[in-house]
């Protein structure tokens, strides 16, 4: 079963939704389930009426009786065509007498009135289930949707009726009015004239024809309600959106490796490029000298280098030339004249000295500017504060809305079996007041020790206790708790207040002991949970 091969949109749907989709299916596929239905049922119901001529009613009932051997016809040919596999008449009637073989007898007998028929009928002919498995898995499948299948069962009933009785309609309204007149209900109802026998058999011929239309509906409903249980259990639609993005992501990936592949294709040619030895005609790179200018070169020239180097030392060393001087610091170019000299550098001297003031100047206005940074500041969260209590009430309910849930508070139970185990109701030193009431009431004696046991589970231990537990089901919780003398007790007073409440067996004597010392030793000091 491909699921992206299915014919339909597989999402999750009502039940109601479900059935119109088994209708939708059904009339897709209406000329193969016709035909395919009236090739193997009629040949049936024309042996059966042949064999009990003189028992119509006989012969209908055990072609009614037959109906989910035939079913099973209509559910083959829906479940290969939902996935594209639409089997021909001639392959589904060939298909048929193989589908009869598993559990035939079975659902020709008590399950024949199963109301949930058309739903759990795909679970035996497509799954192979029986017995066990097959009762688990209809508990699961039908958990919502057992109503419905129910409900389409009556509805089919039903509808069949409709369909007869307008069937019978029709055909009484077709006859010749002349033939209407001519009737006499007596001779046609009398058994000796054999004209009421051939109604019969009409009638039930009529009925054959309607299940023809209406059963393959029905199955075809039944087989929906199935899938969208099936696809709600086991997110067929989540599987369907996975498959698809992993089909793109395919696509996106092989386009991405040829990619990749043409990259590497390209890289090795840039490598032998680089490689290539350069062609004998070009312009040589330009490249450091390693031998500097200070070194001897042309020395087999008049004028070396050397020579060259002494010669131009010695024109510097003549004016105009002699005065050299080397400038570290930036300063602005002198002027020919003194005088502007001297004005120039009185107005940068001023410069410095009025920067040099306003920096001392704001060292000593840094505090106000720390007063301003505050006074901006608590404006700014009072601001704040203002907005938060102006509109308070729409805050509360937009924060109302995104706070997490809280969680519930278990309720604990006052009363269980009828019995009050609020500890309020309790004496303090229950073992001691169980063992003055024993000897003249033991049933109040054991049922106050019963009573403490439970309201000690409940606010002790924090077992999960309601009033429709039953006894049995609170000795399975103390079994969770993993503690074996708890464990003990509970079963010992569980198994004699039963005795007593239900029996009316009284308690030996020799259990007052046991029972109490066991009490004191489990609860003297409080729960031991």
């Amino acid at each position: 079963m491909r699921l992206t091969d299915a014919s339909v949109a597989i999402r999750p749907r009502s039940n109601w939704e479900a059935i119109d989709l088994g209708v939708l299916l059904a009339r897709q596929h209406l000329r193969l389930l016709f035909c395919s239905w009236l090739v193997i049922t009629v040949p049936v119901f024309v042996l059966l009426t042949a064999v009990l001529w003189q028992f119509p009613s006989l012969s209908i009932f055990l072609f009614w009786l037959l109906k989910p051997a035939f079913d099973r016809l209509p559910l083959h040919v829906l479940s290969q065509a939902l996935f594209g596999n639409v089997p021909s008449v001639k392959q589904a009637v060939k298909a048929w007498p193989r589908l009869l073989k598993p559990q035939l007898v079975k659902s020709l007998t008590w399950r024949r009135l199963s109301l949930t028929r058309s739903f759990d009928l795909p679970v035996m002919q497509l799954e192979g289930l029986n017995g066990e498995a097959r009762s688990k898995r209809l508990v699961v499948l039908g958990q919502r949707s057992t109503g419905a299948a129910t409900w389409l069962t009556v509805l089919g009933v039903h509808v069949e009726s409709a369909l007869v009785l307008g069937l019978s309609a029709l055909f009484y309204l077709l006859l010749p009015q002349q033939m209407k007149t001519d009737w006499d209900w007596q001779s046609l109802i009398n058994p000796q004239a054999g004209q009421w026998l051939w109604l019969e058999h009409l009638s039930n011929a009529g009925y054959v024809l309607v299940l023809a239309v209406w059963e393959p509906i029905y199955v075809a409903c039944g087989f929906t309600l199935y899938l969208n249980r099936r696809t709600t259990l086991e997110s067929w639609d989540i599987e369907l959106t996975f498959r698809r993005l992993r089909q793109r992501l395919t696509g996106i990936a092989y386009v991405l490796v040829l990619g990749f592949a043409a990259l590497l294709l390209q890289m090795p040619n840039a490598a032998w490029a680089a490689d290539k030895p350069e062609p004998v005609g070009s312009c040589p790179i330009p490249f450091d000298d390693p031998v500097g200018p200070s070194k001897d070169r042309l020395l087999n020239q008049s004028l070396t280098s050397k020579a060259a180097q002494a010669s131009i030392d010695k024109i510097l060393d003549q004016p105009p030339f002699e005065n050299r001087e080397t400038v570290t610091r930036w300063r602005f170019g002198e002027d020919s004249k003194k005088a502007e000299k001297k004005k120039d550098s009185s107005s940068d001297s001023a410069l410095v000295d009025g920067l040099k003031k306003l920096i001392e100047a704001w060292q000593g206005l840094k505090w106000v500017a720390v007063v301003v940074e505050v006074v901006l500041w608590g404006a700014v969260i009072a601001l704040v504060a203002l907005l938060i209590w102006r509109y308070r009430e729409w805050l509360t309910i937009f924060t109302g809305r995104l706070s997490l849930p809280k969680r519930q508070k278990r309720e604990v139970p006052s009363m269980l079996f009828g019995l009050d185990v609020a500890p309020e109701s309790l004496p303090e030193d229950v073992a001691s007041a169980v063992e003055r009431l024993w000897a003249e009431q033991p049933r109040e004696a054991l049922g106050l020790l019963y009573r403490a046991l439970l309201s000690r589970l409940l606010h002790d231990y924090h077992l999960p206790l309601k009033g429709s537990h039953t006894e049995g089901e609170v000795q399975q919780l103390v079994l969770n708790l993993e503690h074996n003398d708890l464990s003990r007790f509970t079963q010992v007073l569980t198994r004699h207040w039963q005795n007593l409440a239900y029996g009316h067996q009284a308690p030996p004597d020799s259990l007052k002991r046991g029972l109490c010392e066991g009490w004191r030793r489990l609860f003297q000091t409080g729960a031991q949970a």
